[in-house]
């Protein structure tokens, strides 16, 4: 039987994962076998991450909307409530953004919905 010398292959797949540790603390970034669970776990929690990333942005938006609802006197229910009825079809994304960069504009969709 012929011997197989993996010593090349195996010495890749150790070097890709202690390229991804670098940076962990203790034996994770140097221990192979620490290593790979370490990164097993840091891979999950990145997923997870990902989704409470979108959730994190969203109520952000809807507290800037609010806030700028409030000055001119108007729930964020109701303001919500308002572009729904008089279709007026903006994402929170846009309206946070409005909020921001455009409040003239803002309150313009303000008094739309108010009148």
């Amino acid at each position: 039987m012929v011997r197989i010398k993996r010593g090349k292959i195996a010495l890749r797949k150790r070097k890709r994962i202690f390229q991804q540790v670098k940076g962990f603390r203790w034996g994770r970034k140097n221990r192979l076998r620490l290593a790979k669970d370490a990164l097993r776990h840091a891979m999950a929690h990145a997923y997870i991450g990902r989704k409470n990333k979108k959730r994190d942005m969203r109520q952000f938006w809807q507290l800037q909307i609010n806030a700028a609802c409030r000055e001119a006197g108007l729930s964020y229910s109701k303001f919500i409530y308002g572009l729904k009825k008089n279709k007026i079809e903006l994402d929170r994304k846009i309206l946070s953004e409005l909020v921001r960069n455009h409040p003239d504009i803002f309150k313009k969709i303000v008094e739309k919905i108010s009148v």
